[in-house]
Parts: structure tokens; C-alpha cells; sequence
């Protein structure tokens, strides 16, 4: 039996509604962590722990050696070139 336009119609209409709805859950399921991540870090600040420094940590643990590197090397070269380093 052959598609029908209006039966074409209420297919897409239930695949989008999947598609927002299931956006719509992981959206919540993202704002769940971080509210749990914020928590933590807060948790770290009241042991004295500097957020700030610790969010650089986790940047720099996610990248890889070479990126780590690379980007470590362009911080030093930029700072060098303002006069921020000694020599």
C-alpha cells in the first residue's frame, strides 16, 4: 500500500517530536551535570583549592600531549613578545 501524503506528514511529524523530545532530555541530563560539576568545584573552593587553576588543569588534561605542548609553546612565545617572561 502506497504512502499517503498525510500519512507521510504524521511520520515526520512523530520523528520530530522524538527528535525534541529526546533534545529535551539531554538537555536537562546537561544541565544536571553541571550543576553537579559546579558543585564540585565549589566543593574544592571551600578546601581552598583556586577553581580558577583547576578548570586549566582539566582543559589541559583533556588535550593531548602534542595539542598540550603546542598550546604551551604559543603561551610562552606570546608572553616572551610582551615582556612578560625573563629570561
Amino acid at each position: 500500500m502506497p504512502e499517503t501524503p498525510t500519512s507521510s506528514i504524521t511520520v515526520a511529524q512523530g520523528q520530530l517530536r522524538s527528535f525534541i523530545e529526546r533534545i529535551e532530555r539531554l538537555e536537562e541530563e546537561k544541565a544536571a551535570l553541571a550543576a553537579d560539576i559546579k558543585e564540585v568545584y565549589d566543593e574544592a573552593k571551600g578546601n581552598g583549592f583556586d577553581t580558577k587553576i583547576l578548570r586549566q588543569i582539566v582543559k589541559l588534561r583533556a588535550m593531548d600531549t602534542a595539542e598540550r605542548q603546542e598550546a604551551e609553546a604559543i603561551l610562552e612565545l606570546y608572553l616572551h613578545a610582551l615582556g612578560m617572561l625573563n629570561d
